[in-house]
């Protein structure tokens, strides 16, 4: 044996989870990390985008909720239960096996006898119990059982300090502050407290079960085990019905399409029908740099995928929220924002939080987000898109909306001349950029149509010149000499965005300024096959350091290769895809293309959007290649 090989520096290994390695749990008003060791590593409350009480994912003294065996930190195997947002890790050791179930619970409807406070979309037949539920079987040998809580409010800044309620070991509470509801924590096993941690030790057997719930409302949590194991099999089978109401074809892919749909449903806020483009706040588009942003807002320009991919799946009562909440957004003030709150908040003020370490040391961290207020001329486009796709599910546009729509389409014909920030929201200097341009020639479109099948046929003519007048502009300017579409006029850089021309029928999709464009990108804006947004090194973004692959990027120019007709390329591109998905079939914003790591906040929206609109184009392509 050669007394020369080189020992690990264990010391240089980090103490955080890779990125794709966190399970991501949901009750559609709150969500959860857990990372490989059984660690709660975040979660917000009351809802999705409030204060962490779990936040050791960004820093390791921010708090965490662990039940995993004493002396192991590294799993067997972690999957979710087929069809449902419940997370499933088994556990061996030297001595014996356990399984433990982790789920945030969902239950039949509370408000019967008193009507919900935040809820603004029709009520369903379930709602959330407010109650993050840890089930674990022992299913041979001995295993002893380590649990341990500690939260840590407001982003890690104050302990919870727990006392015991009642007069046995098995119930535990906090007082409720300005920063968290009252915490209440529910067990067969024997508490105690360590400072502010809740913990419990036991010796688990074959055959013996235990459950811990943490819960935070005035409904009441499991208190045997029997009680915590049926609400464990309710949520379940609510995540099973839920997937069966879709329409997936039986392709290979569908088991992507499925994931990629409870991903969705999962960072859906229920009570609005908003969905957050991601569970999380700052975790880095580059390990140690500063391009850290929360995520944890609804941007308007994810409605049309987020439609059209709803609509596609058969999930129209998803579709018909989402389009109801962009409604209500759109229909207050004058100005359409390119994001809002989960509940309609329109003031989202950017602050860092300068106590956080931060992921990996990747500072500052976040919280809000400074593009809100953002010029952005996408957003117009956008949601006149979503109501031309969503249409078909709608007998009309009403006389409010369409009030609404017109003001918007007119915005688009005033402002589509000047510079904007983009569909990236970068923070340099605006520019013309194409993709801003060609998304206020879609609102100026879909605009007219809509004023046909309203038989206003002046307004409608009118919008549609305006329409032409934009797409002549974009063809003269937005084309280089190579006859391809260009980031932004003057300039021949290359950006992603304009993968989405093609998508939204600018051009028809034999045009060679479109096939130019596929091909371009495909060859000059890639790192191992996969797509950057833009080149940093041309782009003033005003940020420093280098980014990932964007993910959704690479979908689109799936969907795009799809669409000209080169489905071989597209099918390799989307099986390479999903070779990088994480080990439980989520994904982050960006993949590092040379180390397949993901980086960015996780799991996001937009790239399962993405995916989905990338699968079924695919899907439509081979359909239409066997009727050739």
């Amino acid at each position: 044996m050669d007394g020369n090989i080189e020992k690990t520096d264990w010391t240089t290994v980090s103490s955080y989870p890779p990125i794709a390695e966190y399970a991501f749990l949901s009750d559609c008003e709150v969500t959860a990390l857990v990372a490989p060791s059984g660690n709660v590593e975040w979660m917000c409350l009351p809802r999705m985008d409030g204060p962490s009480i779990f936040g050791s994912i960004l820093d390791r003294d921010a708090g965490g909720f662990r039940l995993g065996p004493a002396d192991a930190r590294v799993p067997a195997a972690r999957r979710y239960l087929p069809g449902t947002m419940i997370l499933e890790t088994s556990w061996g050791t030297p001595t014996g096996w356990v399984i433990v179930r982790d789920c945030l619970l969902i239950g039949p409807w509370h408000h019967e006898n008193s009507r919900s406070n935040s809820h603004r979309r029709a009520p369903t037949d379930y709602d959330c119990e407010h109650v993050f539920l840890r089930e674990v079987r022992c299913v041979n040998g001995e295993v002893q059982m380590s649990l341990d809580c500690s939260p840590m409010l407001n982003y890690g800044q104050e302990p919870a300090i727990w006392t015991f309620d009642g007069d046995g070991y098995h119930d535990a509470v906090t007082e409720p502050s300005e920063y968290a509801p009252r915490l209440r924590l529910t067990t067969d096993m024997r508490l105690g407290f360590e400072g502010h941690r809740a913990m419990a030790r036991t010796l688990m057997k074959e055959g013996q079960t235990h459950f811990v719930a943490l819960s935070w409302s005035q409904y009441e949590p499991p208190h045997t085990h029997e009680d915590a194991y049926k609400r464990l099999v309710w949520t379940a089978h609510h995540w099973q019905h839920w997937l069966a109401r879709g329409r997936f074809p039986d392709h290979p892919w569908r088991i992507h399409l499925e994931r990629s749909a409870l991903t969705l449903k999962g960072l859906t806020f229920a009570p609005t029908g908003a969905l957050v483009a991601a569970a999380t706040t700052s975790l880095p588009e580059t390990v140690g740099g500063e391009r850290n942003w929360d995520y944890r807002y609804t941007w308007i320009r994810d409605s049309t995928l987020t439609l059209w991919a709803m609509g596609r799946l058969g999930f129209d009562w998803e579709a018909d929220d989402f389009f109801s909440f962009i409604a209500d957004v759109a229909g207050v003030g004058d100005d359409v924002q390119i994001m809002y709150g989960i509940g309609g908040e329109r003031e989202l003020e950017e602050r860092l939080l300068d106590h956080l370490d931060g992921y990996e040391s990747s500072r500052p961290v976040r919280v809000g987000n400074g593009a809100f207020d953002q010029k952005q001329h996408d957003v117009w486009g956008s949601i006149l898109d979503s109501v031309w796709v969503h249409k078909g599910s709608r007998d009309r546009v009403d006389d409010r909306l369409w009030t609404i729509l017109a003001r918007f389409v007119d915005a688009a014909i005033k402002n589509w001349a000047e510079p904007d920030c983009g569909i990236w929201e970068v923070r340099g200097e605006p520019k013309h950029f194409t993709s801003s341009k060609v998304m206020c020639w879609v609102a100026a479109d879909r605009g007219a149509k809509l004023a046909r099948v309203r038989e206003q046929h002046e307004r409608a003519k009118e919008w549609q010149a305006a329409a032409d007048e934009m797409k002549a502009d974009i063809l003269a300017h937005g084309v280089d000499e190579r006859g391809v579409f260009t980031q932004h006029y003057g300039s021949s850089a290359l950006d992603a965005s304009t993968l989405l021309i093609p998508l939204v029928g600018f051009l028809p999709v034999d045009d060679e300024r479109i096939r130019n464009t596929v091909h371009a990108i495909a060859e000059e804006l890639t790192d191992d096959g996969l797509v950057l947004r833009y080149r940093v090194e041309h782009t003033d973004d005003g940020l420093s350091g280098e980014e990932g692959t964007f993910t959704i990027c690479s979908f689109w120019l799936v969907s795009a290769f799809a669409l000209i007709g080169e489905v071989e390329n597209a099918r390799r591109l989307c099986e390479k895809l999903f070779s990088m998905a994480s080990p439980l079939g989520l994904y982050a914003e960006e993949i590092d293309a040379a180390s397949g790591r993901h980086l960015g906040n996780f799991p996001q929206a937009f790239t399962h959007l993405g995916l989905i609109n990338a699968v079924l184009h695919i899907m439509s392509a081979e359909e239409r290649q066997k009727s050739d």
